[in-house]
């Protein structure tokens, strides 16, 4: 059985940092690209991060590259979104994801949801003074 389970969402000021973490079971994660999306309310899921968990290929989207850093442990079968500097804009649920990894980075950082075959449950970030 496939499990993603995400932690480390919380409430923090603009300007502050939260970790994202993601633990994966059940999933030869050598074949996948692990991915950070999230919603903001009223709005479509949309992708921020993602890793190649084989060779550790990473995207982010424009709006959050110098902010948010994406990691994997593969000894802890973790996948890590380090955020910093957080801004209102940033409030959402974030969820990870699980795509086979067939294609470039960006390709797959950019695709549609329905490219990921596994998601989590989600986490709430809430950035606001």
């Amino acid at each position: 059985q496939v499990q993603l389970v995400e932690s480390g969402g919380g409430l923090v000021q603009p300007g502050q940092s939260l970790r994202l973490s993601c633990l994966a079971s059940g999933l030869n994660l050598d074949g996948y690209v692990l991915a950070w999306f999230r919603q903001a309310p009223g709005k479509e899921r949309e992708g921020v991060s993602c890793i190649s968990w084989k060779n550790e290929n990473t995207y982010s989207k424009d709006s959050v590259k110098g902010r948010f850093t994406i990691s994997r442990d593969k000894a802890k079968d973790t996948v890590y979104l380090q955020m910093n500097s957080l801004q209102s804009d940033d409030t959402g649920v974030y969820y990870c994801a699980a795509a086979t990894d067939w294609a470039t980075i960006e390709v797959l950082c950019t695709a549609d949801t329905h490219e990921y075959e596994y998601w989590g449950q989600g986490t709430q970030v809430t950035v606001s003074s």
